[in-house]
């Protein structure tokens, strides 16, 4: 296996980086190991920093970069205990990494001893220090809270652990002939049906890929979304303009287990390769926008509002659980904005 490997800190976690060039057996044969991941930023596998690991692809121990045995332990109890309560995978994966990201930096003391003022120590000499997001601190926030409840820890007050103050980002939305000229820049069937389809009914990227053919309820004229974020079933409505599209792609792929599939039979199609379907759009379509698939969401959500839909039938359709979550969309709107006059045009 011709390889390359070392300790690294991928998003001030501790991991093992595995570098190669691109090959179909290496790729199945790193997918094997728990918990791979592909860094498309970074242009390499890792895995999690784990003695086994170390001593498979040669890299030299290192203790300092991981939590002290009790630390181990206790991981693998809260990784237990969210798994019993069926969080899901990738939830369960963000929580006990961000646990051991905090537990890493107190390795040299016990977990009970952990107190409110080591948290803040951490977001201070850890996160702040490291320019680590909000968002990341506030993931940390979750884990902790949820770790040492379970424990009953007395040392700390969990609800004394602040959260840290909410970034108010708008979501970025792309106009309506932006959106044209992405979706038909491709002559590829496929490519323009997955575009077209996160689109016009407001998926995620998991939840396009995780469509069957069956999920395409023609009959009734509805996509049905299965177990998505928050395990909730939902369903949006599909577009005879879409449901034509999806005709033509089904008689020419006749895609048999997953609605999309890779170039291997019954296999979903890639994540990155998806995100390279649409940089392809962009580059097609001149579009010089940082524009990421979630984009297309957003841009659902904003140009459905315009149009007029209560925003009450755009959160069911985003399957948001809160109607704040989708009145972000609200600020981004410019139905009514357009209609202000300024006081310049008077001068």
């Amino acid at each position: 296996m011709n390889w390359k490997a070392k300790a690294v800190l991928y998003k001030n976690i501790p991991r093992i980086a595995v570098c190669f060039e691109k090959n179909t057996a290496l790729i199945a044969r790193i997918k094997t190991f728990e918990d791979a991941r592909w860094s498309a930023s970074k242009r390499f596998w890792h895995l999690p920093d784990t003695e086994a690991n170390r001593l498979h692809f040669k890299v030299p121990l290192a203790h300092t970069l991981l939590p002290n045995q009790e630390g181990i332990a206790s991981i693998t109890v809260f990784k237990n205990h969210l798994s019993s309560k069926r969080y899901s995978p990738n939830t369960i994966a963000a929580y006990c990494d961000a646990l051991k990201s905090f537990l890493t930096f107190f390795n040299t003391k016990s977990v009970n001893d952990v107190t409110n003022e080591d948290v803040i120590l951490f977001n201070n000499e850890f996160l702040l220090k490291n320019k680590l997001s909000a968002s990341y601190q506030n993931q940390i926030v979750n884990a902790i809270k949820l770790y040492f409840n379970i424990i009953n820890n007395t040392t700390i007050d969990i609800d004394k652990v602040h959260r840290p103050k909410r970034e108010k980002k708008l979501p970025n939305v792309l106009s309506k002939n932006e959106i044209k000229a992405i979706l038909t820049a491709h002559s590829n069937l496929k490519h323009k049906t997955m575009l077209s389809l996160i689109y016009s009914c407001g998926l995620r990227r998991s939840e396009l890929l995780s469509l069957k053919p069956s999920d395409i309820d023609s009959k009734r004229g509805v996509v049905i979304i299965r177990q998505s974020k928050g395990k909730k079933d939902r369903i949006v409505p599909l577009s005879l303009k879409i449901l034509e599209m999806l005709r033509e792609y089904y008689m020419s792929y006749k895609p048999k287990t997953w609605l999309f599939e890779g170039q291997t039979k019954n296999t979903k199609y890639d994540e990155r390769s998806l995100s390279n379907v649409l940089k392809q759009a962009l580059t097609k379509s001149n579009i010089n926008k940082p524009v990421s698939l979630h984009w297309l969401r957003h841009s659902y959500a904003t140009h459905l509002l315009e149009s007029g839909t209560d925003l009450r039938y755009i959160q069911e359709l985003l399957g948001h659980n809160s109607s704040k979550t989708t009145e972000i969309y609200t600020h981004v709107s410019t139905k009514n904005i357009q209609q202000i006059k300024s006081p310049f045009d008077d001068l």
